[in-house]
């Protein structure tokens, strides 16, 4: 009896099992189902994949994503990458052929895509630009900085000249009774307060005058470069190209690096550490000094602000060197979005896609992407944009990622003019503009070479190595010369040569 009790109960259990399986399967079926319907009902809507860098902690939210893709009727699948790793993922997407359709490359990058460029992986969509209204208004003269071996390839980002300055926690300097740095020597001293004067005021030493991380240009190497007259990059003189690294002022630079790490004024891992665990220093106030993008500062002042409601900061951006105020610059464009001939493989796909951005330069799409969602985000009085202080936030979280998928958004006479911003990102606009006054250019940008198109990764490496090494004690002033000579070995001295020669039939 127990037996023929047990085995009732075993059918009763195997029957409810079978009746819970028949449920979920129908269940996942019906979800299935209606995933299929919805991927049905989009069908009509072409489907766009796009590499983009987020420069911020999180992606924008779904919710602008969303109406972006009604707006343009497209569907959008934009892959965020962290800006940290995103020039590794970009390349390693062009070296396996694995690219998106479209993928963003830095500016910094652009060099060694030329050769894909070259090797027909991407689209020439210069004779496509006129079939569309924003399109065809892009500015030549960029469009030109951008071009290879005279043809257009991308579409691009705009951004100033130069951002460049130094964040400074303003709440040190005064508990410190320090003024605002406006020399190198001023600066040196203020990095020296910041890490042995206990600027926070906690009785302990247990702060840096500057945090940095493992880029020798957008972290703060390249502008203290420039401070001490450094070339960006290259410089040309009677005819002759030379290399940054092959001056006095680049040696001199590594010098004063070398006097920040020696006396720890800096944190003695800058050579590994990422641009989120930077900004993760500065903001929980471990440092008191960011040389980077002045532009940053609304965001690392609210999240700081955040754990230390007391936190307070200033920008400056003209600091004296041995020739008065330099600050290295870029081309007026930030990066390029490229078009893979893979992946987007008829023409009719590519307008496709170029209409996507097109669309988004249009007044609707171009706001909405700038600002977010009116009421939300920000308001207008008198057709013009009031960006409240209490939304900042809300816009780092759920819109301000959307600036790096934004084409020409500078110069692009759709986007409403703000009125009232934040005070912070209002200073860091003005001192953006003041550093024109003042910029170091690179004169390179319109010069080929073949072999810096091909070799840049490797040859850039020796010297990032060697300048490391060289800040660290690794090697001395004889020994980062040594590797300079590996480096003219190793291709340098053709890419000196070519352009040279370059530059002689201009």
């Amino acid at each position: 009896m127990i037996r023929t009790k047990g085995g009732d109960r075993g059918l009763f259990a195997t029957a409810l099992l079978l009746l819970v399986l028949v449920f979920l399967v129908s269940l996942l079926s019906g979800c299935i189902n209606r995933d299929t319907q919805l991927q049905a009902s989009d069908s009509d809507r072409p489907y766009l994949s796009v590499l983009v860098p987020l420069h911020f902690p999180q992606p924008p939210s779904k919710e602008v994503v969303a109406k972006i893709e009604e707006l343009t009727d497209m569907r959008l699948d934009l892959r965020w990458v962290p800006e940290g790793v995103y020039t590794d993922k970009m390349l390693t997407g062009l070296t396996t052929n694995s690219l998106v359709k479209v993928s963003f490359v830095k500016v910094s990058d652009y060099h060694m895509v030329k050769n894909a460029i070259r090797s027909d992986v991407f689209w020439e969509i210069g004779p496509y630009l006129a079939e569309f209204p924003n399109l065809s208004k892009l500015d030549p003269n960029i469009l030109d900085q951008t071009a290879v071996d005279g043809k257009i390839y991308g579409l691009y980002t705009e951004r100033p000249s130069s951002r460049q300055g130094v964040i400074l926690r303003k709440d040190w300097l005064e508990r410190l009774g320090l003024e605002e740095p406006k020399t190198l020597d001023e600066l040196y001293e203020v990095l020296r307060q910041f890490t042995y004067g206990d600027p926070d005021g906690n009785g302990e030493q247990d702060t840096l005058g500057v945090v940095d991380r493992n880029d020798l240009v957008y972290g703060i190497f390249k502008t203290l470069s420039s401070y001490f007259g450094t070339p960006n990059n290259w410089k040309i003189e009677d005819g002759k190209v030379i290399p940054e690294f092959m001056t006095d002022e680049y040696l001199n630079t590594m010098n004063f690096m070398k006097k920040l790490y020696d006396e720890k004024l800096i944190n003695s891992d800058f050579p590994l550490t990422s641009k989120e665990v930077q900004r993760d220093r500065f903001i929980r106030g471990e440092a008191g000094v960011l040389i980077g993008s002045m532009t940053d500062v609304q965001r690392l002042a609210i999240e700081a602000r955040a754990i230390n409601p007391d936190a307070d900061f200033t920008l400056v951006n003209r600091i004296k060197g041995p020739y008065g105020y330099k600050v290295w610059s870029i081309p007026n464009f930030n990066g390029l979005y490229l078009f893979s001939k893979k992946m987007i493989p008829t023409e009719q796909d590519l307008r496709d896609a170029l209409r996507f951005f097109d669309r988004t330069m249009d007044r609707d799409v171009a706001n909405l992407m700038k600002y977010g969602f009116e009421g939300r985000h920000y308001r207008t009085e008198n057709g013009m944009v009031i960006l409240p202080e209490e939304t900042s936030q809300l816009r780092v979280n759920e819109v301000n990622p959307l600036y790096s998928l934004m084409i020409a958004d500078i110069s692009n006479p759709n986007i409403m003019e703000v009125a009232q911003k934040e005070h912070l990102t209002q200073i860091a606009e003005q001192l953006s503009k003041d550093n024109e006054a003042f910029l170091v250019d690179d004169p390179t940008v319109r010069l080929s070479s073949p072999t810096y198109d091909e070799k840049s990764a490797e040859l850039s490496t020796i010297i990032s190595d060697a300048t490391y090494n060289y800040i660290l004690g690794r090697i001395d002033a004889e020994g980062f010369h040594q590797e300079i000579e590996r480096w003219k070995q190793s291709g340098g001295q053709v890419v000196i040569r070519e352009f040279e020669e370059a530059l002689s039939h201009r």
